[in-house]
């Protein structure tokens, strides 16, 4: 198949379904009613509520939801083909995560924008809330160690790469202090999109000398600096490094998307991986296994991401202008989210299988497999890298997209600049996600800590934020360092996916609450039963296979605790709403309300 036909056909599949299906769920479903003030206007202070115009907010959701994820996932489920992954991220995101987006940013819009636990609290009680906000600590703290793994191994043994992410650090912080003293946003953005592309030209400059030599770090060394640069970055002011650096890498998204897109239609590849591999039935070189449970595991972000309630119950519905905007922010970002996902699986698939699968195999692994590479060495030379086994999906996409682009005549000379350019691309979506993660962890210590000592719950007390801090980069640290992609990249899309269950759960209940006709929870219940059951064998099967199996390159004892501990959060959190499901389908007041349309 070649790739333009993949691309307008899944391009015109999520139009029509944002144009049907999301007008349905926003008319029908959720009868959203503009004549209703919104949180933003109802609370709004000049900080936290602000009424946004609907493209200043879809810019923010999407930037906050389409981070790796959508680029990390399709690559290295592409060990099953590309027709699983395709077909899973156009389903995947219509019916599961567009819906997903929506009832959440809906629900915690009708609790004047509180979070995914406040509002499972509220509506389920305070047995749900508390798991809810115990699985949200759980899946943060996992989504950074999988999220960290991801860049390991593309910074591995690479100066050139280091240096220029790293130059971003303060790149970054220049930015922060000089639009703080002058507010001149134009002045400051430009400077520090120029200073970033030199970052990346003089990469060459560095890499033979003693700066280089330095720069050159193995996993076991990354694994240790990544967790103390987030602990900086969740301790420091916001305004200093996470928002100048978010600000700037949406430059990069927007430039590397576009790069890909154009350069898709210009050369139209041929995608070399079959349609399905002899991997769907488990024992893959990159994810052990079978096609399901784990193509809708390894791919979260792209088709549905309980990553995403973070955000819609976060920033997002403080923003919107108009409860009508819900449609276009929530179901519209998780379908344009779908296609970054989509060109990621194209630019994995461009390439040959035996390239593929040296990149994302141990070398010893790769041995067994009986496969040959066929261009590799030629990009090999090109890049100025050696690619085999850099397992994580980060080299891949990046191998990927520059093999696409040598379809072009002149474009060889400058190969190695554009890797260099989407691997630092990729770098600091991963580390602004984890300045953000990590901060979000705190909180959530914070949060649960201040519980039993009240002080910890004050965020302007210097010592529970640091302590706050360096708990929750221990704690994903320690997963980060003792792990490989296999198993915390699994743990990580168990994790997400049952966050993902938990946001259909809480919007089915305020469905069946208010919606004019009682089937229309099935929006909810159809994905969320597909889900959760994917979930639970998934983690069941990693804990029997992987966790508790110490012939398994992934064997962790804890990461089988953390699992099973999970499940069982999410089980108390079902059999709580449907408890509370059986006492609303025939309660006269809520029969009263579907009748009326009276929203609480």
């Amino acid at each position: 198949m070649n790739a333009i036909t993949l691309v307008i056909g899944s391009i015109c599949i999520l139009a029509i379904a944002y144009r049907l299906y999301g007008t349905f769920m926003a008319v029908k479903v959720l009868k959203l009613d503009d004549s209703k003030k919104t949180p933003a206007h109802e609370l709004e202070d000049g900080k936290n509520y602000v009424p946004t115009n609907r493209w200043v907010t879809f810019g923010h959701h999407f930037a906050a939801i389409a981070a790796a994820g959508p680029l990390v996932g399709p690559v290295l489920a592409a060990q099953f083909g590309y027709l699983p992954s395709l077909l899973w991220l156009l389903i995947g995101a219509v019916i599961g995560g567009a819906v997903h987006d929506t009832v959440v940013l809906f629900a915690s819009m009708r609790q004047k924008g509180e979070s995914l636990s406040e509002v499972a609290k509220k509506e389920l009680g305070p047995v749900a809330g508390f798991c809810t906000g115990l699985a949200m600590l759980f899946i943060i703290t996992i989504t950074m160690a999988g999220l960290s793994m991801v860049v390991l191994h593309a910074l591995e043994r690479n100066p050139w790469g280091t240096f220029s992410v790293g130059v971003t650090i303060p790149i970054a912080m220049a930015v922060g202090l000089y639009h703080r003293k002058t507010g001149n946003l134009k002045v400051a953005s430009l400077v520090g999109f120029l200073l970033i592309i030199v970052a990346v030209f003089c990469g060459p400059l560095i890499k033979d000398t003693a700066l280089g030599e330095w720069l050159t770090f193995d996993v076991k060394t990354l694994s240790i600096i990544l967790p103390l640069y987030a602990f900086f970055a969740a301790a420091l002011p916001v305004w200093l490094l996470l928002a100048p650096r978010d600000y700037l890498s949406s430059f990069m998204k927007i430039g590397v998307f576009v790069a890909l897109i154009l350069g898709v239609f210009v050369v139209n590849p041929t995608l070399q991986m079959p349609a399905l591999t002899e991997f769907v039935h488990g024992g893959g070189p990159v994810i052990n296994g079978p096609v399901w449970p784990f193509i809708s595991i390894t791919i979260a972000c792209g088709a549905i991401s309980g990553f995403h309630a973070f955000v819609g119950s976060g920033t997002t519905p403080k923003m919107l202008d108009r409860w009508s905007d819900i449609k276009f922010v929530g179901f519209g970002a998780m379908l344009v989210e779908c296609v970054v996902g989509i060109m990621a699986l194209v630019a994995a698939t461009a390439l040959h299988p035996g390239d593929y699968f040296a990149i994302n195999s141990a070398p010893e692994v790769f041995k067994t497999l009986g496969m040959q590479t066929v261009n590799l060495a030629q990009l090999n030379q090109e890049i100025g890298l050696d690619l085999e086994g850099r397992t994580g999906g980060a080299v891949t996409l990046a191998v990927g997209m520059t093999y696409i682009f040598t379809g072009i005549s002149w474009f060889s000379n400058f190969a190695a600049f554009f890797y260099q350019f989407v691997i630092m691309f990729e770098a600091l979506f991963i580390l602004t996600a984890i300045d953000a993660g990590t901060r979000v962890a705190r909180y959530l210590i914070q949060d649960f800590g201040g519980t039993y000592y009240s002080p910890l719950k004050r965020v302007d007390w210097v010592p529970g934020n640091i302590f706050a801090s360096a708990l929750a980069c221990l704690l994903w640290g320690y997963l980060l360092f003792s792990g490989d992609i296999g198993s915390v990249w699994v743990l990580f899309g168990v994790s997400n996916q049952l966050m993902a269950s938990i946001g259909l759960i809480v919007g089915a209940t305020i469905i069946l609450k208010f919606a004019d006709k009682r089937r229309y929870m099935l929006t909810c219940l159809i994905p969320l039963a597909y889900l959760y059951v994917t979930v639970n064998y998934a983690g069941f099967w990693m804990v029997q296979h992987v966790y508790l199996n110490p012939a398994a390159p992934g064997y962790s004892v804890l990461n089988a605790i953390l699992s099973i501990f999970m499940l069982i959060l999410g089980l108390v959190i079902l059999v709580t709403a449907a408890k509370n499901w059986m006492d609303n389908w025939n309660n006269p007041a809520a029969k009263i309300r579907r009748e009326t349309g009276v929203v609480e």
